[in-house]
């Protein structure tokens, strides 16, 4: 099946208000701009959001951030993202902060079919007992708190139990890919980039380089077409946009 559509724009087109997205990337790494950038363009909003973090140097998921289309983030990181701070502490925002591998796992358990599983990360915490703010109210309180979680004992050790992640759309980039949908991730886009394309429901792939069905090595495909739907194919322009997020030179 020929899975390639025309354009960004033609293969988000049905993406309605209020949808939830997994997104890959990790940084400036493996980040799908041309498919956010095509998003921002329609003027989709309310988005839930599951991303590591929410974008970087006002660029990928900080274009929808910074527009107010995003009302729910899920991720790990906000790191250095000013506007994301900001939104969350004065309430426009709300966001569930999840450890990092906690975040990997119940994206590929949702894509796997696994509704839930049980890890000993966040046992004793807030992670585990609830409390953590989801949203505040603007004036320092907490106007939603996570709530707590089921813990269980399994041969002397604790675990606390965490719910597969399922999204109605996941926006991916991958170095190469052929019209069936599988798809090959450079070195460190290799993050999220898999993970977030389990998730989805509808799976949409921008690709580096399209390439026909059997030019990719079976062994080198990182994830099978049977996740991915749509694939956009970037230019040679696209292709090269890669931001670097803090440049460092050495002598």
């Amino acid at each position: 099946m020929d899975k390639v559509f025309a354009s960004a724009a033609e293969a988000l087109a049905d993406v309605p208000d209020g949808a939830s997205l997994a997104v890959g990337g990790f940084g400036l790494s493996g980040v799908p701009n041309v498919l956010i950038q095509a998003l921002h363009e329609r003027g989709v909003g309310g988005l839930s959001v599951v991303s590591n973090n929410c974008g970087a140097l006002e660029s990928g998921l900080a274009v929808l951030l910074a527009a107010g289309r995003i009302a729910r983030v899920t991720g790990s990181y906000i790191g250095a993202n000013k506007e994301f701070a900001r939104q969350y502490l004065s309430g426009e925002l709300e966001v569930e902060l999840i450890p990092q591998g906690t975040l990997a796992e119940r994206l590929r358990a949702g894509g796997a079919g696994i509704p839930a599983f049980y890890t000993p990360a966040g046992v004793g915490t807030q992670v585990a007992e609830g409390g953590l703010p989801w949203r505040y109210d603007g004036s320092g309180g907490v106007t939603l708190a996570s709530p707590p979680k089921e813990v269980r004992e399994f041969d002397g050790t604790e675990y606390v139990l965490e719910r597969g992640i399922r999204t109605d759309y996941a926006l991916v980039r991958a170095a190469r890919g052929d019209r069936h949908g599988n798809l090959v991730f450079g070195k460190s886009a290799r993050n999220f980039n898999p993970l977030a394309a389990m998730a989805g429901r509808v799976t949409v792939a921008e690709v580096e380089e399209l390439v026909e069905p059997g030019a990719l090595d079976p062994d080198a495909v990182h994830l099978p077409g049977v996740f991915v739907r749509r694939v956009v194919a970037l230019t040679p322009e696209q292709a090269a946009d890669k931001r670097i997020e803090r440049r460092t030179v050495s002598g």
